[in-house]
C-alpha cells in the first residue's frame, strides 16, 4: 500500500468503529441519548429504563406513576450503625448488598450482586426495623428509586472499615452487571476486584463532590 493511501484507509476505519457503535436511545421516545443520560424505573417490574432529558423531566421520584425518576445524589454515610449480628442474620455471601423500599411490595427488598445477577436475601422486619431506628438518615430514602448500599468487604480486599452509601438504585444494578460480566472462577479473579475498587472510589468521590447536597 502507498503512503497517500494510508489516510484514506484510517479514516474509513475510523468510520467505522463510529458506525459499529451502539446508538443508545430512549426507551419512551427514542431519541439519541448523551452517556450520561437519566434513568426511570418501573417498580412494578423493578426495571430500569434509559430515558432522554425530556421524558426524564416528566417524572418525579415520588408517587404513583407508573414510571418515577431515578434521582442522581450520592451520599457516602460516615457514621451509619450496623452490627455485625444483623450483618450476618442477612446470610449475603460476597458481603455486599444493598437495600430498597418496594412501593408495589410495600417492604424493604435486599439483593446481593453475584456472578448469576441479583439474588434476594431475606431480610426480617425487625432487623430493618433495628438497623432504621439507628439510622434516622433513612427514613428519606425514596422508594423504590433510591437505595442503601452496604460494603463489608474487608481489608482483605482493601476496605479497613465497612463503607455504606445511599445512592441511586441504578448504580447498583451498575455494580451488579460489573460483577455479573467480570467474574471468574470461584475467587471472581484479580479483574473484578480491581474494577471494585474502581467503582467504590468512584462513589465515594461523587458523594464528596455531591456534599450531600439536593437531588440533581
Amino acid at each position: 500500500m502507498s503512503a497517500a493511501g494510508v489516510p484514506h484507509t484510517l479514516g474509513v476505519l475510523r468510520r467505522f468503529v463510529r458506525q459499529s457503535r451502539p446508538l443508545e436511545r430512549c426507551e419512551l421516545c427514542g431519541a439519541a441519548l448523551r452517556a450520561d443520560h437519566p434513568h426511570l424505573m418501573e417498580p412494578l417490574a423493578r426495571k430500569l429504563i434509559c430515558a432522554c432529558d425530556a421524558c426524564g423531566i416528566l417524572f418525579c421520584a415520588e408517587g404513583p406513576a407508573r414510571f418515577k425518576r431515578v434521582p442522581r445524589r450520592t451520599r457516602f454515610l460516615d457514621d451509619f450503625r450496623l452490627t455485625d449480628a444483623q450483618w450476618e442474620s442477612l446470610l449475603i455471601p460476597i458481603n455486599v448488598a444493598f437495600f430498597f423500599e418496594s412501593s408495589p411490595e410495600k417492604r424493604m427488598v435486599t439483593l446481593y450482586p453475584s456472578p448469576a445477577g441479583a439474588p434476594e436475601s431475606q431480610l426480617a422486619l425487625e432487623t430493618w426495623g433495628e438497623i432504621a431506628a439507628a439510622n434516622p438518615v433513612l427514613g428519606g430514602m425514596e422508594a423504590d428509586v433510591e437505595a442503601l448500599l452496604v460494603n463489608r468487604l474487608g481489608p482483605s480486599h482493601g476496605y479497613p472499615t465497612p463503607e455504606y452509601y445511599l445512592l441511586p438504585i441504578d448504580e447498583c444494578y451498575r455494580l451488579v452487571g460489573l460483577i455479573r460480566a467480570q467474574w471468574r472462577g470461584f475467587t471472581g479473579g484479580a479483574e473484578v476486584w480491581a474494577e471494585l475498587r474502581s467503582f467504590f472510589a468512584g462513589l465515594k468521590e461523587r458523594a464528596g463532590s455531591a456534599g450531600g447536597g439536593p437531588h440533581a
